[in-house]
């Protein structure tokens, strides 16, 4: 399955004009990186994958609609799958930008 096309666009238009921003084909999707770490990516499963502190994974997944990211059998702290319905807001969709956004532009750039 490709990423949603549209999906992506909209978390471009909420991305802005950051600086230090990219976008890099990955996961099967389209990610979205501020100095050169992940922050946000339309999944190629549907939905979103959010880049956040490893240390409010658990807090956000018992407080929202998050999962953790699975990886080979796996659980992935610090990143969280969104499904598609859960971000079909564009309030929703923002508040996880800037999530991602905000963890990634923490972090030492690459």
């Amino acid at each position: 399955m490709a990423y949603d096309e549209e999906l992506a666009e909209r978390i471009r238009a909420l991305l802005g004009d950051r600086p230090s921003l990219t976008e890099q084909e990955m996961f099967g999707g389209l990610a979205f990186l501020v100095g050169g770490n992940m922050a946000i990516a339309a999944s190629g499963r549907g939905g979103i994958l959010v880049r956040v502190d490893p240390e409010q994974s658990d807090e956000l997944v018992a407080t929202t609609s998050a999962e953790t990211m699975e990886m080979r059998g796996r659980q992935m702290l610090g990143w969280l799958r969104v499904d598609e319905t859960d971000v079909a807001a564009d309030a929703t969709l923002a508040e996880w930008v800037e999530r991602g956004a905000g963890y990634a532009g923490s972090l030492p750039p690459k």
